[in-house]
């Protein structure tokens, strides 16, 4: 391996990995820099929202080549001046109009032939997120922008059904088996104030299985400080039933 020159391209500048703000590049500082081929990195991001109590998916359908037509994950290639979530961020906005999420790094994908174009490694994301304000607007590569039901999903381009398959296990594993930022969220697709019923079904839905109704109630309890509101729902054809919140 060679020595080759380098330089410093004029505004450089890179993401502060705590802070995402900006900091200048100086490239010609790289001194070490070989010749061999370099892989190129996209983000892809696997965004998670209960809707109409069914688990659902953010997919975007691609507007150009390869894939066109064909639906995917939202995601796209990381400029040489980001930060790997202040990119994927970026792309999630440019191709769906969503902003603003806790956005978790799942793994990278970098099977050789995944990309047609050309050598390129992804690292994933995810995200749950409570969707029934948010507003889609496709832009940049993306011609559409939907949610899809986890249970009914198109064919997806490149190796998008295999990332979005790890993303649903970790999300299963992650809400039920650890008390995690992502379990917390599952309580934003309750009511401020709910039954215990009410939160099993939200958990069962993004465990993807039933849960039992015993072991359910001794894991809540022995893992989130619930407040029992001394009061019970009215109404229906069932027996009432005590309401909870969630301590803040």
């Amino acid at each position: 391996m060679c020595e080759i020159d380098t330089y410093e391209l004029p505004g450089d500048r890179a993401s502060d990995e705590r802070t995402g703000s900006a900091i200048p590049v100086n490239w010609a500082s790289m001194s070490y820099t070989y010749e061999y081929p370099h892989p190129a990195v996209t983000a892809d991001i696997c965004i998670f929202s209960i809707r109409a109590g069914k688990l659902h998916v953010l997919l975007i359908q691609r507007l150009i080549e390869p894939f066109q037509g064909s639906w995917a994950i939202p995601g796209g290639f990381i400029k040489m001046d980001e930060d790997l979530v202040v990119g994927a961020a970026r792309e999630l906005e440019e191709e769906t109009g969503v902003t603003g999420m806790p956005l978790e790094q799942l793994g990278a994908y970098g099977m050789p032939n995944r990309d047609p174009r050309e050598r390129v490694i992804t690292v994933a994301f995810m995200a749950l997120v409570p969707s029934d304000t948010m507003i889609l607007a496709a832009s940049t590569d993306a011609s559409d922008a939907q949610w899809f039901d986890m249970n009914d999903l198109p064919p997806l381009a490149f190796d998008h059904d295999a990332i979005l398959a790890d993303a649903r296990a970790r999300l299963a594993d992650k809400v039920t088996n650890r008390v995690t930022e992502t379990a917390l969220a599952a309580f934003q697709f309750l009511p401020q104030k709910f039954t215990l019923a009410q939160a099993q079904a939200v958990f069962e839905t993004l465990k993807g299985e039933p849960l039992d109704k015993r072991n359910f109630r001794k894991w809540i309890a022995a893992n989130w400080e619930l407040v029992d509101l001394k009061e019970k729902t009215s109404g229906g054809r069932h027996r009432p039933a005590a309401l909870y919140s969630l301590e803040p």
